[in-house]
């Protein structure tokens, strides 16, 4: 079997559909709205609040961080209610952390902006 050799259009193709799995997450998830308000205020803060450069980095990798989290736990879900529409306990402790994961994650980045914040007011 030959191996596919590098190609600029399957590249393209793939950031394609990289885009358009952040539109239909962004139409089908309402908490997606706040993970966007939440990453413009954190980006206005680190602009009216200089931040260094370590600083940044933990900025957005705890923001980055948090919307990974919310990619994977809509694909759970998602999976999940295509595996069965019924109501199953098992289902719903997967679909619950998940949604934990999610939490955490959020957690995590808010004591990150906190740390960093609030002492710069």
């Amino acid at each position: 079997m030959e191996k596919n050799k590098f190609s600029i259009r399957a590249r393209g193709e793939s950031l394609k559909y990289a885009i358009d799995g952040l539109y239909s997450l962004f139409r089908s998830e309402h908490n997606m709205l706040l993970h966007l308000v939440a990453t413009l205020l954190v980006i206005i803060m680190a602009i009216v609040f200089p931040v260094s450069v370590i600083e940044g980095v933990t900025l957005t990798l705890a923001t980055g961080f948090v919307w990974v989290a919310e990619i994977f736990n809509t694909t759970i879900e998602k999976t999940m209610d295509f595996i069965s529409d019924e109501r199953k306990p098992e289902i719903k402790l997967i679909k619950d952390l998940a949604a934990s994961a999610v939490l955490v994650a959020a957690i995590t980045a808010l004591l990150a902006g906190g740390l960093i914040f609030i002492p710069k007011f």
